[in-house]
C-alpha cells in the first residue's frame, strides 16, 4: 500500500458502509478550505460541518456509528492539552498532515492549573464538534478528599492518590464521608456536561482509566467491589443528574501477561458502552490483548483510547476492529516521525475531520 508524502486534497469520494436495517452510513468529506472566516477549531483555516445536525444525534446514534466502522474504517484521534492550551496538538497534526483528527480528546485534569482551565477544554469540545470531529473527555481526579494534586512520576506518581482498603470501602458506601466527597468531585463536572447536553453534543467520557493498573487511587482493584464498582457508582451518579448524552468509555492498559485478567475489572454490559485499551507496553496491542478486548466487548465497539505511536497501515489491517485510535499529547512528535504520522492519517481506512458523518433521524 503506497503512502502519501504530502497532504491529500480535502475533497474525495465518500466511503459507504452498509448498515443493518434500511440505513446507510456515509462517512463523508464535508470540509471546505476557506481563505478566511469560519470556525477554525485548531487555529487553522479549515471550516467543516458538524458530524451531524446540532441536537439530532443521540448517544445511541453515536454508538451505532462507531459500531458500523468496525472492520471498515477507524477514526484518527489526538489527545490534547494542557487545559490552558487545549488545541495545540490537533494543530500540530494539521501542521504535519494537512488534516485534523476525527476524534479530539480533552481532560478535566486534577492540577490547579487544569481545574482552572476546564472551561477552555469544554469550549474546545464544542468547537471540534462544530468543525467535524467527535469530542472525548478523560477524568483525572485526586482522591475524593483532596482538592488538587499533580503528576510527579515515580512509584507513587500522583500526589494524594492512595487509599487504604478501609478508605476504599468508605468511598463505595452510600452516605459515608469519602463517598460524599467523591460525589462532590463529580459535581464539579456537571456544569460542563450540561453545556454539552444543551448544545446537543454527545461526548465520549473515559473515567477511572487504566483501572487494571494501580498507579492512581481508583485502579488496581479487581473483583465485584473493586475498581469496577466505582465505575458503576460514577455512571449511576452522573446519569441521575440527567445526562443521557454521555458515551461511557471503559478502559484498561495492555500490561504484559495480564490480558486474561482484564475482565476482572469490567463493570458489566449495562455500564460500559465502549470498551477501550491503552497501548503503552507495546506500540500496538498484542494479539492476546486484541482478543481479550473483543471478548469483553461482545457486540460493543472497541477502540484504542491512548497510543504513543500512530498505528501504521499494516498494524491497522491486522486488527481492523478498533473504531478509533488516539495519540497521547506530545507523543505525536516525541515518538513519531512526520512520515509515520502521515502514514496513519493518509491510510484509506482512516477517517479524519470532515469525514465523520453520523446519520441523524430520517437519514
Amino acid at each position: 500500500m503506497s503512502v502519501r508524502t504530502r497532504p491529500r486534497p480535502r475533497a474525495r469520494t465518500r466511503p459507504r458502509i452498509a448498515e443493518s436495517g434500511n440505513r446507510v452510513l456515509v462517512a463523508a468529506v464535508s470540509a471546505v478550505l476557506l481563505a478566511s472566516g469560519g470556525l477554525a477549531a485548531g487555529g487553522g483555516s479549515a471550516s467543516a460541518a458538524p458530524p451531524a445536525p446540532p441536537g439530532e444525534v443521540s448517544k445511541a446514534r453515536l454508538l451505532s456509528y462507531l459500531g458500523e466502522l468496525t472492520g471498515r474504517h477507524m477514526l484518527s484521534g489526538q489527545q490534547d492539552g494542557p487545559n490552558n492550551s487545549p488545541a495545540q496538538w490537533e494543530q500540530k497534526v494539521h501542521d504535519i498532515t494537512g488534516e485534523y483528527p476525527g476524534m479530539w480528546g480533552g481532560d478535566f485534569g486534577f492540577s490547579q492549573n487544569d481545574i482552572g482551565n476546564r472551561q477552555k477544554v469544554v469550549d474546545q469540545a464544542k468547537k471540534v464538534w462544530s468543525a467535524g470531529s467527535i469530542p472525548a473527555m478523560t477524568m483525572h481526579a485526586c482522591r475524593p478528599d483532596v482538592a488538587t494534586c499533580d503528576f510527579e512520576g515515580g512509584s507513587d506518581p500522583v500526589k494524594g492518590s492512595r487509599l487504604s482498603d478501609e478508605e476504599w470501602t468508605e468511598v463505595l458506601t452510600d452516605g459515608a464521608p469519602l463517598n460524599e466527597d467523591y460525589k462532590r468531585k463529580l459535581d464539579q463536572f456537571v456544569p460542563y456536561f450540561q453545556q454539552l447536553k444543551d448544545a446537543g453534543i454527545p461526548v465520549l467520557f473515559r473515567p477511572l482509566h487504566e483501572m487494571n493498573e494501580g498507579w492512581a487511587w481508583w485502579g488496581g482493584r479487581s473483583g465485584e467491589n473493586g475498581s469496577a464498582a466505582l465505575f458503576r457508582l460514577t455512571r449511576d451518579y452522573l446519569e441521575s443528574q440527567g445526562f443521557d448524552n454521555i458515551v461511557w468509555v471503559w478502559n484498561v492498559k495492555d500490561i504484559d501477561g495480564q490480558a486474561a485478567r482484564a475482565a476482572d475489572f469490567y463493570p458489566g454490559d449495562d455500564y460500559a458502552d465502549l470498551v477501550t485499551l491503552d497501548a503503552w507496553w507495546h506500540d500496538f496491542p498484542t494479539d492476546d490483548w486484541y482478543r481479550a478486548v473483543r471478548d469483553i466487548a461482545g457486540d460493543k465497539p472497541i477502540a484504542l483510547a491512548e497510543v504513543g505511536k500512530v498505528p501504521n497501515p499494516s498494524a491497522m489491517a491486522s486488527q481492523p476492529e478498533w473504531a478509533y485510535w488516539s495519540v497521547w499529547t506530545n507523543y505525536l512528535v516525541d515518538h513519531n516521525t512526520g512520515e509515520e504520522v502521515k502514514a496513519g492519517y493518509y491510510d484509506p481506512r482512516v477517517l479524519n475531520r470532515g469525514e465523520v458523518d453520523i446519520p441523524a433521524a430520517g437519514r
